[in-house]
């Protein structure tokens, strides 16, 4: 959908608004119709529409994360699914957002874990992120979400990507790269099971690297957005033990300069409704008031803070 269109939708809520009209009229930016984002948006636009009284929350397709959060920031949108990292970049104004921090942004809380997969071949040798030192790995497109997680975890080893042959490809490139034997490794951020890393295994194997124990504290401690996740075994053919990852976390979003009331509202309702998620989406299954007040490293709404506090959850 276009920029202009998220323009006229949001100049029509404020019409709307100036009318006497009571209805509360939002955008949910999204990502594109083929990714997660998408439905998900739409499942929850559906929860706070039935609801809420009065509310009509659009999700809108969208280029996801980055576009995202600058929507919110030219109030072009009011609530976004975005990554928590790219979260905090634009925040802070770093990384891809340099120089450039959008501070017009909240949180309401995290939805569920994407994972920072580190697959490698079988012949590789490679068996600790340690041994990628002069590997040829892939890190994800120039510029990705992805290329940060790998930069951070490799640098939580002390290796740079001057120390590996580093290559920027797409995910189905670099399954295909390690398959065709160009690639040592990879990294891929994603939800699990994932259909390239899938693909993968069933053709030439692969191996997952976990991030043990020491270092996964030592990224999570200088990288608040990140948590700590198992991958299960058997989550792809020949992987027979649990692997220990770092993930990052789909994150609800919101303008900071929505009111107190709409938020908490909205918070409240959706988390007393996740059997509903859970239903119109796979992934609403891993959504819980508890986890969504981890890897928050972007200050929570006052709305969706009072209703976690409301509830016993420890918020900052």
């Amino acid at each position: 959908m276009k920029r202009s269109v998220l323009v006229l939708a949001a100049a029509a809520a404020v019409l709307f608004a100036g009318c006497g009209n009571k209805n509360k009229n939002f955008i949910l930016a999204t990502g594109g119709t083929g990714g997660t984002y998408y439905p998900f948006g739409g499942a929850m636009a559906q929860i706070w529409n039935e609801g809420i009284e009065g509310m009509n929350v659009t999700a809108q397709a969208t280029g996801a994360s980055a576009e995202n959060l600058r929507l919110i920031s030219k109030g072009e949108a009011e609530f976004a699914t975005v990554q928590n990292d790219v979260m905090d970049y634009a925040y802070n104004g770093k990384d891809m957002f340099e120089g450039k921090a959008l501070t017009n942004l909240a949180t309401i809380g995290t939805l569920y874990p994407e994972v920072v997969q580190i697959a490698v071949s079988k012949k590789s040798g490679i068996k600790t992120i340690d041994d990628f030192r002069g590997k040829r790995i892939s890190v994800g497109d120039a510029g990705s979400g992805v290329e940060f997680n790998a930069k951070q975890i490799l640098e939580g080893y002390g290796i740079t990507f001057d120390d590996i042959k580093k290559s920027n490809l797409s995910f189905k490139e670099s399954a295909d790269g390690i398959q065709n034997d160009a690639l040592d490794g990879c990294f891929i951020t994603a939800g699990v099971p994932n259909a390239a890393l899938q693909e993968l295994a069933f053709s030439a194997g692969l191996v997952l690297i976990s991030v043990d124990t020491e270092h996964a504290k030592k990224i999570c401690d200088k990288y608040g957005y990140y948590t700590v996740e198992t991958i299960p075994a058997g989550t792809y053919k020949g992987t027979e033990t649990d692997t220990q990852a770092l993930a990052i976390k789909a994150t609800l979003a919101v303008s900071a300069s929505l009111d107190e009331d709409t938020v908490y509202q909205m918070t409240k309702v959706l988390f007393e409704n996740l059997d509903k998620l859970g239903a119109a989406h796979a992934k609403g299954k891993e959504v819980s008031a508890e986890k969504a007040v981890t890897g928050c490293s972007v200050p929570f709404h006052p709305g969706a803070k009072k209703y976690f506090k409301e509830i016993g959850l420890d918020v900052e």
